[in-house]
């Protein structure tokens, strides 16, 4: 159900009533209000879910509460949401399609998205499922689209086992006109994982299907114009590229719709003493996502001691919200393995082998985090920071501390058996995040070199 395609109806308003509903609001947004001030009023919450059904063609009835709703006043309004969105939604989007909203897929074969026009090729016997091979140098569209709508998935493969493929495949998307790019990432980074591997893994928002395909589901919203584009900068050719762009068109949004920003760094090594930048310059209103980080170790101790940092709305030397360590904000503690969850997990924890023994060191580390139930908003501007700081237990690194070559963030106590210390790492990233139009100019992205050293895949390595 999307009510503005409806015929509009009177707002429902009321003194007694904290917040109103109106013909333009969504299933969410009325439900959202009959919890906040509705459960103290049985009929606004009838003429509420009256509203509701009548504009979705559907009768409506009052549940028969049981005996324990009778003693929960809140009961009745989680079954009638519950039966509202069952009958009318999936996936957050309406069961039947508003008027003129219409599904299109762009790929190789049918790269305008055209009506009737895909699996044309070679009379409709898979002809030409794939770009063979994606040169060097070139750049592809992967879909153009002119007036209002929304990505809502993208699936891209290309043949695995190439890390410099992954990390120098450029991924673009353009909105509305802007000259500039919203979104520029490394392939494999977009994805869900740094450093040019390949994992299997599976979260809300992205996912490798045994470490093959590459699918996203982040909503990309548009009002005028998209365009999507992949740049082969890698120094090669890839064999093949495999891709499917799906989107709705027509879509009903708001006059301010938040657009989707991407945007990569890395920084080779980190300065001693300094936080990690994933996100400077923007301003506007708009809501952190989420974000991959990547990390290299260059020092044979614990890297994840650093807090992660958001500076909101003017926000100078303190930040607003800020954590406790790398491995917390990945929603694990006391250290990171591999785990995969629809929020948070680590996809990628790779210690390297010197003389047939694991190392700390050239640790390759990818994990990442999802502001989905716990958004960060800002109103006027936004910055990111990862802080640089690992830990050690003092007797193992008595040597280096006796050594003054351990900089600790503070002296030891009598007694103390865990410090921690001013480090420098690899670090990378990839952040996600909706704001306002315009688009902020982003930091030019490194080049190949810059994003590609360390890379390469080790004797002792075995990519899927």
């Amino acid at each position: 159900m999307h009510l503005s395609d409806k015929k509009p109806v009177p707002a429902i308003h009321d003194r007694s009533f904290p917040g109103f509903v109106t013909a333009n609001a969504n299933v969410y947004d009325i439900c959202f209000c009959c919890h906040l001030g509705a459960g103290r009023n049985s009929l606004w919450r009838k003429r509420i879910y009256r509203l509701l059904y009548s504009r979705s063609g559907q009768s409506w009835s009052a549940p028969v509460p049981s005996q324990k709703a009778t003693n929960d006043r809140k009961q009745p309004v989680r079954l009638m949401q519950a039966k509202l969105e069952m009958n009318t939604h999936v996936g957050g989007l309406p069961i039947l399609p508003p008027s003129g909203m219409v599904s299109r897929a762009y790929t190789a074969e049918n790269p305008n998205g055209a009506p009737g026009g895909g699996g044309a090729a070679n009379g409709g016997r898979k002809g030409s499922p794939a770009i063979v091979p994606f040169t060097d140098g070139q750049t592809v569209t992967l879909a153009e689209i002119e007036g209002a709508g929304c990505i809502r998935h993208i699936w891209i493969t290309t043949p695995p086992g190439n890390p410099l493929h992954d990390r120098s495949l450029i991924l673009r998307c353009y909105w509305d006109g802007q000259e500039l790019p919203a979104v520029e990432c490394p392939l494999g980074d977009f994805f869900g994982i740094a450093h040019g591997r390949r994992r299997p893994y599976a979260s809300a928002l992205t996912a490798m299907p045994e470490g093959r395909g590459l699918d996203c589901y982040f909503t990309m919203p548009f009002r005028t114009h998209a365009r999507i584009t992949l740049e082969n900068d890698s120094g090669s050719d890839v064999s093949h590229l495999f891709y499917q762009v799906d989107a709705t068109l027509g879509d009903p949004l708001e006059d301010e719709t938040g657009c989707f920003h991407a945007q990569f760094r890395r920084q080779n090594p980190t300065a001693k003493k300094q936080d990690f930048v994933l996100l400077d310059g923007v301003t506007g209103r708009g809501r952190f996502l989420g974000c991959m980080i990547g990390v290299r170790t260059l020092d044979d101790h614990w890297w994840g001691e650093g807090e992660m940092k958001f500076y909101l709305d003017g926000d100078t030397d303190l930040p607003t919200i800020c954590g406790t360590g790398a491995e917390d904000y990945a929603g694990s503690a006391w250290g990171l393995g591999v785990h995969h969850t629809p929020y948070h997990g680590c996809t990628l924890h790779e210690q390297n082998r010197l003389h047939g023994m694991k190392s700390d060191k050239d640790a390759l580390i990818s994990f990442y985090r999802w502001h989905v139930l716990d958004p960060v908003y800002f109103h006027r501007e936004l910055r990111v920071e990862l802080q640089q700081m690992g830990g050690a237990f003092v007797s193992e690194a008595k040597q280096a501390i006796d050594a003054e070559e351990m900089e600790l963030t503070a002296p030891l106590t009598p007694g103390q058996e865990f410090t921690l210390f001013e480090r420098q790492d690899d670090v990378c990233s990839t952040v996600f995040w909706y704001q306002t139009l315009p688009s902020p100019e982003f930091p030019e992205l490194p080049d190949r070199e810059a994003r590609s050293s360390g890379l390469e895949l080790r004797s002792t390595e075995r990519e899927v």
